[in-house]
Formats: C-alpha cells, sequence, structure tokens
C-alpha cells in the first residue's frame, strides 16, 4: 500500500531495492562459512573410512558422495530458513515502522529526537538532525537508527543457500578428489595437508572479510579442523568397520 508520508519507501516512484552491501556480505559469509564446513566434512568422512582400509576406494567414494549431497543440501537449506527468519523480522519491522509514520508522525518524530538525545546530542541538535533526515527519508531514518536496519540491504534467502551449497560442494571436493587421486600408502597423508590448506584459505578469507588480525581465524580454523580430522580417523582405526 502507497504510504502518505514523505520520503518513504512504498510511496508513488520510490522502491525498496535489495541488492546493497549488506545482502552482499550476507551471501559472501555464507560462502566462507559453506567451503570451511565442505573442507572440514570431506576431509573428515574421507578419512575416517580410509583409516579402516585406505585401499577401499568404493567405500570411500560412496562415502563420500553420500557425504557431500547431504551436507551440501543441508547447509543450503540451514541458511535458507536462517536468512528467511531474518528477512521476515525486516520486513516486519518495515512494516510496522511505515505504518506508525503514516498514522502518527509526530509521536514518531519525538521519539527519533529521543533516540539522538540518548547518544548525546543536545536537544536542539537532535531536532534538527531528525527535521533533515525527516524530509529526505523518514522510514530509512527511523530503521536505522532504531534497528539498525537498512531497507535496501535486506537479506536474501536464496542467495545465502546457493552460496553455501556452492561453496559446500568446492570445499568438500579438494579433499575427495585428493583422497581418490593420491597412492593408496599416500591418502590419508595427502588428504590431511589438503584439508589443512583449505582450512588455511577459508580462515585467511574470513578474516579478510571481517578485517580482523589473520592469525585468530586461521589459527580457529586448522585446529579444529584438524581436530576434527584426527576424531574420525580414530574412531575409524577404533572401531575397524569394513564396509566390504
Amino acid at each position: 500500500m502507497a504510504s502518505n508520508v514523505a520520503g518513504v519507501p512504498g510511496a508513488p516512484g520510490e522502491t525498496v531495492g535489495f541488492g546493497g552491501l549488506g545482502a552482499k556480505l550476507n551471501w559472501l559469509r555464507a560462502a566462507v562459512l559453506g567451503a570451511n564446513d565442505g573442507v572440514v566434512s570431506g576431509a573428515g568422512i574421507t578419512i575416517g573410512v580410509a583409516a579402516v582400509n585406505p585401499a577401499n576406494l568404493a567405500a570411500i567414494m560412496l562415502a563420500g558422495v553420500a557425504g557431500l549431497l547431504a551436507g551440501a543440501t543441508a547447509m543450503a537449506m540451514g541458511e535458507y530458513v536462517s536468512v528467511s527468519s531474518q528477512r521476515d523480522t525486516e520486513e516486519a519491522l518495515i512494516a510496522k515502522e511505515r505504518h506508525d509514520l503514516s498514522h502518527t508522525p509526530e509521536e514518531e518524530f519525538e521519539e527519533l529526537v529521543g533516540v539522538y538525545r540518548g547518544q548525546g546530542l543536545s536537544d536542539g541538535t537532535a531536532r534538527a538532525v531528525v527535521q533533515e533526515l525527516t524530509e529526505h527519508n523518514p522510514l530509512a531514518a527511523h530503521l536505522r537508527a532504531e534497528f539498525g536496519v537498512h531497507q535496501d540491504e535486506l537479506t536474501t534467502p536464496w542467495h545465502a543457500a546457493i552460496a553455501s551449497a556452492v561453496s559446500f560442494t568446492a570445499g568438500f571436493i579438494l579433499p575427495l578428489a585428493s583422497m581418490l587421486l593420491a597412492p593408496v600408502e599416500l591418502r590419508i597423508p595427502v588428504t590431511v595437508a589438503v584439508g589443512l590448506a583449505g582450512l588455511f584459505l577459508t580462515g585467511w578469507v574470513s578474516a579478510l572479510i571481517s578485517g580482523s588480525t589473520m592469525t585468530r581465524p586461521i589459527l580457529r580454523n586448522v585446529i579444529g579442523g584438524s581436530a576434527a580430522m584426527a576424531l574420525t580417523w580414530g574412531i575409524g582405526r577404533l572401531f575397524d568397520v569394513t564396509t566390504g
């Protein structure tokens, strides 16, 4: 429904976009997380099976393909559900603020003045700021100040789901391919090395995106992934389950 408040998206001639920086960072985050989980899952599953019998290529392939399909599907569904819930919340906030601005603009004006006063501005400065923001786009001003939401950067569930599934697949294929292509006696060591290299890379990219120091994300990835590979190898050796 069109709004009767000037500058509110939904008014004639205005649109709300969904391709902003926040949305792009969201699917990029999903892609990095998916790739990291793919490397850990691929290395863990194949090493666990190979720990029983590294020459049993059929069993390794079967477990790897099953893990790849299950993991990629689970990652995509998890991201879709999570981001959909976030987007539903954002859209509900936008609808509520648009309604309030349409029906009680004076109260909303005073509410926003109070927000800026709470951030340390004097009453006169806060009112001047809110007045200028209201003349430009009151909905955007309220969403940013009260909820940290940008209506032109809403998260997109399908983007996150696809990015997560594709990156998980790419990450998983690295250790799976190394296990299948390496000589029998080197399958586990080569896969461990490839897995650690993949974890180093995803940790580096994660640090790059977040702007943090490189050391902590990389160590976190490498140590966690090493523990996962050691655990699956140990379980395979402990139970020594033959698969044919």
